[in-house]
């Protein structure tokens, strides 16, 4: 079996690896790392990240749900299965321990795991009529103003019918998966992570009557930055960034393919959540 290695470059990563991959090696197993990930192990790659994905037949992720939500993006229409493992703190979507990343990959070296199909949304950015931008995203598409931008108006549709004109500090829309991160910070309801909907969350909004809202996951969400001068930008998983202006279009739909994570059999959802939520503490 072929298993590629995606690490966070910070310490304990560099022991978990370098020993994941002699363990693996020992097992038969063919060991793939990315550049970043093979210096902080102690030996060399000629892999790009983005070449990953085309060399395995599975993907360990060591880090937290940055990495993962980095990763996901990373591999989508490549229909090869992610593993994540937390360096700490129990994740959403890194459930594995240190403890088990082990026994987890005895089950994934003999094809014993099952697996969650995960959905993506696609968002497509608009200036005139022109595509300037596409993007696939795990957990959320946010659109937002700057520090000191002042209230932004977003008009928008749900399947070409008009919705609302918020008026707000931006609007998330977020799939389930990322029902847990932003959009939960945000007010937003926690949703099973493969119920088949959307969460559409303004973030502040000036009329406090404008509330979360969970659409289906067939719909296609249509928004207008109708707000001139003003610092404001679509931010995907958190993590990359576009600059809106004034009348940019952004569509955001289910992506037409998804991705597959690797399940702990030893926790369920529900688990995560008590145990990041601390309820019952």
């Amino acid at each position: 079996m072929r298993i590629g290695i995606i690490a966070k470059p910070k310490k304990p990563a560099d022991e978990v690896v370098s020993k994941l991959a002699e363990w693996l090696k020992s097992k038969g197993a063919e060991v793939f790392m990315d550049e970043e990930t093979a210096v902080i192990a102690g030996t060399e790659s000629s892999y790009k990240k983005s070449e990953i994905p085309y060399v395995s037949d599975v993907i360990v992720v060591i880090g937290g749900d940055g990495t993962f939500l980095s990763v996901a993006r990373l591999v989508y229409g490549n229909d090869v299965p992610i593993l994540g493992v937390n360096l700490g703190r129990l994740g959403f979507l890194t459930e594995v321990t240190l403890d088990e990343m082990h026994e987890m990959m005895e089950k994934v070296l003999s094809g014993d795991y099952a697996v969650d199909e995960r959905f993506m949304l696609e968002a497509i950015i608009y200036r005139h009529g022109e595509m300037m931008a596409k993007y696939r995203v795990l957990n959320d598409v946010v659109i937002n103003k700057g520090t000191l931008a002042r209230i932004i108006e977003l008009e928008t549709r749900v399947d070409g019918r008009f919705l609302t004109t918020y008026r707000a500090d931006g609007l998330i829309i977020s799939t389930p998966t990322g029902s847990t991160a932003y959009s939960l910070a945000a007010g937003g309801p926690i949703m099973y992570p493969t119920i088949p909907a959307f969460i559409l969350n303004p973030i502040c909004p000036f009329t406090l009557s404008q509330r979360p809202i969970v659409i289906p996951d067939t719909s296609e969400i249509e928004v207008v930055l109708n707000t001139e001068n003003e610092d404001v930008f679509v931010t995907l998983d958190g993590q990359v960034g576009f600059a809106l202006k004034v009348k940019d279009l952004v569509k955001v739909r289910k992506a037409p393919k998804t991705i597959k994570i690797i399940k702990n059999p030893n926790r369920d959802f529900f688990e995560v959540l008590r145990t990041k939520l601390k309820w019952g503490a």
